[in-house]
């Protein structure tokens, strides 16, 4: 969880706030700035952001930083 954390701490410092919901293995992109996000990335039920290690010793995994930056610019 640290990667998430640093990620939602950076975002903050730049004056965006989201939140992260968690179906494991995915974290979802739920809101940005307390606008919910409506578009489906890599799965059927939201945006997907990053998948939980189902192996043990294994990290954190983002999806795609290119396609999660540009929805966060969208909701800013």
């Amino acid at each position: 969880m640290n990667k998430l954390k640093q990620f939602i701490d950076r975002l903050q410092k730049r004056g965006v706030t989201v939140t992260l919901v968690s179906n494991y293995p995915w974290v979802y992109l739920a809101t940005v700035n307390g606008k919910r996000v409506k578009e489906k990335f890599r799965a059927e039920h939201g945006f997907t952001v990053a998948f939980e290690p189902i192996e043990i010793g294994k990290e954190l995994e983002f999806t795609d930083t290119t396609e999660i930056f540009k929805i966060i610019r969208k909701y800013k």
